[in-house]
């Protein structure tokens, strides 16, 4: 299984044969500036909720792969209105899909189209492939329902917000692996804006002081997981 991180929350998983790309936002983010969009293929697209830093290329990469997008059902409205039509809405719950079962899970923020409409709530997801189960928890602070996950799975990757200012910071998210019992991390939503940027070595320290590990791969890397 394969992770590709694109910058803020936006990141590719390939897994099974299939593509998953989460909350893309490329062309409007600098850090991003050396990704090029037009090579990215998805069989999914899974968007936490509508806030543009998390849609921002969503219709134009939708067109572009003819992936099956998968959102909040108020989201998946507006998507629908813009003229994509492989849109699955959904709410809390487990949903059943071609590549298996999918947790829409809490997440403690707020959400809103990009021309101002309702997004409904903001969303975290959990999937397994491989035999692996990831939670993304797409931007979200600190909520005592993570601890429902390590009553319903043995995860072995959490893909947390650690910048802080309008997500759970580092320490936070030390103790969201707690609630989730989850030792493998990587962080998402840092550096992009002033307000989230953080130290990437102190963030590295402190996970690893509490026996985790925080995975920061740079933008446009590939990992293996």
């Amino acid at each position: 299984m394969n992770f590709t991180y694109y910058g803020q929350s936006c990141f590719l998983i390939e897994a099974e044969g299939k593509k998953f790309l989460f909350d893309p936002f490329i062309k409007s983010n600098p850090l991003a500036k050396d990704i090029d969009s037009s090579k990215i293929e998805a069989d999914y697209i899974l968007v936490s909720h509508g806030h543009g830093d998390h849609v921002a290329d969503l219709v134009e990469l939708a067109k572009q792969t003819n992936a099956e997008v998968i959102a909040m059902v108020e989201v998946a409205k507006w998507i629908s209105e813009q003229g994509i039509e492989k849109v699955t809405g959904l709410n809390f719950g487990t949903q059943q899909f071609g590549f298996g079962k999918l947790r829409t899970v809490w997440a403690v923020h707020s959400s809103s189209n990009p021309d101002g409409s309702y997004g409904g709530n903001p969303a975290g997801f959990v999937l397994t492939l491989e035999g692996k189960t990831i939670y993304f928890a797409g931007d979200t602070s600190l909520t005592v329902e993570m601890k429902l996950l390590a009553e319903l799975y043995n995860l072995d990757y959490a893909i947390l917000p650690i910048g802080g200012h309008y997500t759970m910071d580092v320490d936070d998210a030390i103790i969201a692996a707690k609630y989730a019992e989850c030792d493998q991390v990587i962080g998402v939503h840092y550096n992009t804006f002033p307000p989230i940027t953080i130290d990437t070595e102190e963030a590295v320290a402190k996970f690893k002081r509490e026996n985790k590990t925080l995975l920061l791969p740079a933008i446009g890397e590939t990992v293996t997981l």
